[in-house]
């Protein structure tokens, strides 16, 4: 029980700060999206663009994350010099990176489709060089439990963000629509979606000065025998995001060069305006795994260790399908947070949100290989899953556009997922009480058609009553279900 309380109380803090932080950040989405036309291909180029600082990112980590939590929780590693050892290793290789990237800067913009804007290109590069530095600097507050440091400095980086884009795409514009005169080094139209990315790299540096305590710890030392058995366990957690996160972002790199019509980048804005809406579901499942994996690693030795993870899972997929719920019950009201311009691209929430609670089942399957060192067969599910939804992209885009991508990340993610499930109860079995979850889901299928029947058949006010009142239902079931039997437990003791 103690072990859950602690759980619930980092959930409630990594979750928090995630949630308000994506909140926050959502007030970009409606930002650009009504300041940067659908028509323009503007922020066609933002979705792409961020695509591949995504992949990059996962490269330039490849896997250190989850390999600090698994070393420095062995009982004959130091810890400290388990810290040292990483941020040197990630550091000279974002050093590393960001070299190949300058020399390079002409021919990689040309082939990425910037040869107009290698500016573009070499910022990223830097934003995501920092990113992974950062990421590793993030697992350590992680390790040390220092939630509210985590939190601050992800907030922080969120309020500067949304101060310098409100500056910069409303204020000083509004201002030189006046006639005021501003400096060109201060802002220049012309940069346009330039500011997004010069904005982004401005944050991300700064938030990386207050990672001065943290950054000494490089002084820890390094130890070549260490680097060698940790890039032994890493290397198929490196293959394991990639493929993970090309299931995430495939799509949006692939879709410029797939889609056959001459508006690739209105309709890729489209659909990456649209599955901001869906990201509700990557907010719960990222704060989920922030608090759950140092928790699992932390607790891996305990003789209930299997049940904790056979419940963790429960709890998981009930939030997150009362989420799915709860976003299409009030989806006429979330839609405003994308321009009208953006609309025709709601159809892909769904399907998106359901492709997000897959993963997260995904995730809180991984630990059988994350726990026993057979982390290759994550690279195996990963890399399957990830095949898959390719291919469906390159069939399946050229003739029906973004709506194949969504269905792409649904196939990639239920590949993965299942093939995770059968394979890791032969090494590791687990009583997941799958009859109950799938009781679960099957209920949640039929409230989702009933929603969808609402909005599409009742005025505004009576649909949202009905929805709210079938989201209550269902929030019944899971209180009745979930709660009654820990209620009577307590009152027991």
């Amino acid at each position: 029980m103690a072990n859950f309380k602690s759980l619930a109380k980092d959930t409630a803090i990594y979750g928090l700060s995630s949630i308000i932080g994506r909140f926050l950040n959502y007030l970009l989405v409606p930002l650009y999206t009504y300041k940067i036309s659908a028509e323009s291909g503007g922020y066609g180029v933002v979705t792409n663009l961020y695509a591949y600082t995504a992949l990059l990112l996962v490269i330039l980590t490849f896997g250190m994350e989850t390999t600090f939590f698994r070393f420095a929780n062995k009982d004959d590693e130091d810890p400290k010099l388990v810290f040292s050892t990483i941020l040197r290793m990630v550091g000279s290789v974002a050093l590393g990176f960001l070299a190949l990237v300058f020399v390079f800067i002409k021919p990689l913009s040309a082939a990425m489709g910037y040869a107009e804007h290698p500016s573009y290109v070499w910022t990223l590069a830097i934003i995501v060089a920092l990113d992974a530095f950062q990421a590793i600097l993030f697992s350590y507050l992680r390790y040390k439990k220092q939630p509210l440091k985590f939190a601050a400095l992800k907030l922080l980086f969120i309020f500067l963000s949304i101060g310098l884009n409100l500056l910069y795409f409303v204020v000083l514009p509004w201002l030189a629509g006046r006639g005021y005169a501003l400096p060109a080094w201060l802002y220049n139209p012309s940069v346009g979606v330039g500011y997004v990315f010069y904005i982004n790299l401005f944050c991300t540096a700064f938030v990386t000065l207050f990672f001065r305590r943290e950054i000494r710890g490089i002084l820890g030392g390094f130890d070549r025998g260490l680097m060698k058995r940790m890039l032994a366990y890493s290397w198929p957690l490196l293959l394991l995001g990639i493929a993970g996160i090309l299931n995430q972002t495939a799509d949006k790199i692939l879709f410029p060069h797939i889609y056959p019509g001459e508006d690739a980048d209105t309709q890729l804005g489209i659909y990456g305006a649209a599955s901001k809406i869906a990201m509700i579901m990557a907010m719960i499942t990222q704060a989920f795994r922030y608090a759950y994996e140092p928790f699992v690693f932390g607790s891996s030795k305990d003789k209930d260790s299997l049940e904790t993870y056979s419940k963790g899972m429960r709890y998981f997929l009930v939030f997150t399908l009362l989420a799915f719920l709860a976003v299409m019950a009030y989806m006429n009201i979330l839609r405003y947070i994308i321009s009208p311009g953006y609309w025709a691209g709601l159809r892909v929430v769904p399907i998106v949100m359901a492709a997000e609670i897959m993963m997260g089942v995904y995730f809180n399957l991984s630990f059988w290989y994350k726990l026993t060192d057979k982390t290759l067969w994550g690279a195996v599910f990963a890399g399957i899953g990830c095949s898959v939804l390719i291919a469906v992209n390159l069939i399946f885009v050229p003739r029906y556009g973004y709506i194949a991508c969504a269905w792409g990340g649904f196939a990639g993610y239920g590949t993965a997922m299942v093939l995770s499930y059968l394979v890791g109860q032969k090494y590791q079995k687990i009583d997941y009480k799958l009859p109950q979850l799938l009781l679960y889901v099957v209920i949640t299928a039929a409230l989702f058609l009933a929603i969808q029947w609402s909005n599409a058949h009742l005025g505004m006010l009576a649909a949202l009553a009905v929805n709210t009142a079938l989201l209550l239902l269902f929030a019944a079931y899971v209180a009745v279900k979930e709660l009654r039997p820990l209620v009577a437990k307590l009152l027991h003791r």
